[in-house]
């Protein structure tokens, strides 16, 4: 009776099938793997920023370019806020309420290094006559100086509001010695970033160096630093996790992939044994003389296509 489970379309049907489960069952492992992957890494973000929050500010240039280890831990740099090209980023959320960021470039010296100033414009060992002051002093007219973007802190309110740009505070002159959490340039489609042209001047829609440099007229570092002391009415932004680490919504859609491919290997299986229940009752009925019914052709218009029921449990037999 399982004969048919020999002719070239089941030869087809059984191939798809035992190559189709595999697949599926190999791309919702890997799936769950990538997802188990994003909790340990998450895990280990978690222990490392709190190992880093005790320990000491490296030079920028150490953990330059960003990367997914560099991303997040303390960098410090020297030089003097750029007052003329401070910049609001609107529409970023904190602890839940709608606000916007201060960025505040810092022009810094080709060496990134030094200094020993503080965040509040006080010198330190990096005073007049000093290497860090003298980096810090030449690099706003070097040719070859950068700027780094410096978000300064958040406010709540709307960046077009005049009352809540009014309550920014304005940056600290001389030299400066800023330190906080290293960032990767934002991109289109980040957490957060808003990808809508338009904005009015003095506000930024995405922190990063392709952003920056048709505003201002020197050079950008490809990251950013978001300081860990806020000055006035600012709170500090808290570092977020890399790109592609940590338990973002691209982790949650892993662990949705891995639920649809174990349904499609499921729905394989449910598919097969349906064909192969159907056939085998055709099956069943040919050998019990019962055939499916043919239409009688209508001898008029209109006239009813549907056999009688003696038509159609009629055997072969009966009729010979």
């Amino acid at each position: 009776m399982y004969r048919f489970l020999l002719t070239p379309r089941w030869w087809v049907i059984n191939v798809f099938t035992l190559l189709a489960i595999p697949v599926c069952l190999f791309m919702g492992s890997w799936q769950l793997s990538r997802f188990e992957t994003r909790v340990d890494t998450h895990n280990q973000q978690q222990d490392d920023a709190s190992r880093e929050r005790k320990a000491a500010a490296r030079p920028l240039s150490d953990l330059l370019p960003v990367t997914a280890k560099t991303s997040g831990e303390r960098a410090t740099a020297t030089g003097r806020y750029d007052t003329t090209h401070q910049l609001l980023v609107p529409d970023r959320r904190l602890d839940g309420r709608d606000g916007f960021y201060v960025l505040t470039l810092l022009r810094v010296d080709g060496d990134v290094g030094g200094g020993k100033g503080t965040a509040d414009g006080k010198d330190g060992a990096g005073a007049k006559g000093e290497p860090g002051a003298k980096a810090g002093a030449g690099a706003k007219d070097e040719p070859g100086a950068k700027a780094l973007p410096v978000v300064r802190g958040w406010l709540p309110g709307d960046a077009d509001d005049p009352a809540a740009a009014a309550k920014v505070p304005a940056p600290p002159s001389g030299e400066v010695t800023v330190t906080g959490a290293l960032q990767a340039s934002e991109h289109q489609g980040g957490d957060g970033v808003s990808a809508a042209g338009g904005l009015p001047r003095g506000q930024l829609g995405m922190i990063s160096a392709a952003s920056l440099v048709n505003l201002v007229p020197y050079q950008v570092y490809d990251a950013w630093v978001t300081s860990s002391q806020a000055p006035g009415a600012l709170k500090p932004v808290p570092p977020t996790a890399a790109e592609g680490t940590g338990l973002d919504i691209k982790a949650f859609q892993n662990l949705g992939y891995t639920g649809e491919w174990f349904v499609f290997a499921g729905f394989v299986i449910f598919m097969w044994f349906r064909l192969f229940r159907r056939e085998a009752e055709t099956a069943r009925d040919l050998a019990l003389g019962i055939t499916p019914p043919e239409l009688a052709a209508p001898t008029e218009p209109g006239a009813d296509r549907t056999p009688d029921d003696a038509e159609r449990t009629r055997s072969p037999s009966a009729t010979a």
